[in-house]
């Protein structure tokens, strides 16, 4: 029998947060993992797991204590000032922007993978293709597209699904624990600021509590709800990473592309192959879109810009950073992942630190996030 208030209370929240947090990110994870090794990736997935879970739960505290409906910068402004809030907006716009030129790489990536053989034409070509037909939606405000996230979702489980029934022959389980003699330790940290960057879903927290409504913010049993919610939404695309990770690795092991999905044309036959992609295509299209329009309201509403040099910015600053020769993936996401949002995570412990949170929780986590973000900053020196 359908329950309305099971849909209402949990399900939607939860298919609403977890489905925010699985994103592009999720195609860097097999190519980190062949770089730093999978028993290396296993560890920093249960150990970051635990970590984005309870960051999501300090959010989660942060936002039913605070009035009015804010995103993360009038938080920050809220508990800590206007000179933080500043930081956060910074933060916040460097990492949507990663974000664009992020799904412009990968998406490109997979346009070309689709046409390439067919028609030729460089990989700028299909950039150039893909940036115009963003721009253009984005340009007009459809706001449809948030409608069609899901199904971009969907179409990319079940492309992924179809790859494990047919690719589950071509498994080997050599591929996916490889001897540590082939494994460069030099990257034991990479998988830090990419997995960060995977797992990453504060944005969406208050989103969720406003879909409870009274009934998060006003009752003990509320609360517990929300709690539960935020736990499973982080659970759910744990799980997903780590078996899509070992999915593409067993299949392509030491041939894993960083975009993951272009490795397969090796192993799978050409159907396989370019359903996969058009899934990926369809996945960083919408993504790029509901991105778009989402910092466009940032710029438009926070920063004061007009709607029309919103739009320039939003839509020349990933195609100029492309063109400037920033096309490498997985860099760019643990540089997201290690720096920006570390800096998010020191100022939303900072915030719980202001409304009387736990000292063993603030202390040893602002030093986790701090020493990532040292960390990255020394790698992309380097």
């Amino acid at each position: 029998m359908f329950d309305k208030e099971l849909f209402k209370n949990y399900i939607y929240p939860i298919a609403t947060l977890s489905g925010s947090i699985i994103g592009v990110g999720i195609f860097s994870l097999p190519y980190v993992a062949l770089k730093s090794g999978i028993w290396a990736m296993l560890g920093y997935f249960l150990v970051l797991t635990l970590l984005v879970i309870i960051i999501h739960l300090v959010f989660t505290e942060i936002s039913l204590k605070t009035p009015d409906f804010k995103r993360f910068p009038g938080f920050v402004g809220h508990h800590l000032g206007k000179a933080a809030e500043a930081v956060s907006l910074v933060t916040i716009t460097f990492g949507a922007f990663g974000v664009l030129l992020a799904y412009l790489i990968i998406g490109s990536e997979f346009l070309a993978g689709i046409f390439q053989p067919y028609f030729g034409g460089s990989i700028f070509l299909y950039a150039i293709l893909y940036f115009t037909a963003v721009s253009i939606i984005i340009g007009l405000g459809i706001k449809i597209v948030s409608r069609v996230e899901f199904w971009a979702l969907t179409l990319l489980f079940l492309s992924l699904l179809f790859i494990f029934v047919k690719g589950f022959s071509q498994i080997k389980i050599g591929n996916i624990f490889l001897s540590p003699s082939v494994v460069d330790w030099k990257n034991l940290f990479l998988p830090y600021g990419a997995i960060m960057f995977a797992l990453w879903g504060t944005s969406l927290i208050p989103e969720v509590e406003e879909m409870l409504g009274d009934h998060s913010a006003n009752s003990g049993r509320g609360k517990d709800s929300i709690r539960n919610i935020v736990i499973i939404s982080t659970l759910i695309p744990a799980v997903v990473y780590v078996l899509f990770t070992v999915l593409i690795l067993g299949i392509t092991g030491g041939r894993t592309t960083e975009s993951a999905l272009t490795g397969l044309k090796f192993f799978l036959g050409n159907s396989v192959f370019l359903i996969a992609l058009f899934a990926g295509v369809v996945t960083t299209f919408t993504a790029f879109i509901s991105q778009g329009l989402t910092l466009k309201k940032v710029l438009i509403y926070d920063m004061g810009i007009k709607n029309k040099q919103a739009f320039i910015i939003i839509c020349l600053t990933p195609l100029v950073l492309f063109l400037l020769g920033l096309k490498s993936f997985v860099p760019l996401l643990s540089f997201i992942g290690g720096i920006l949002l570390g800096i998010d995570g020191i100022l939303i412990l900072l915030m719980y630190k202001k409304i009387g949170g736990k000292k063993i929780i603030i202390y040893p986590l602002s030093l986790v996030f701090l020493l990532g973000v040292i960390y990255e900053i020394i790698y992309f020196i380097k």
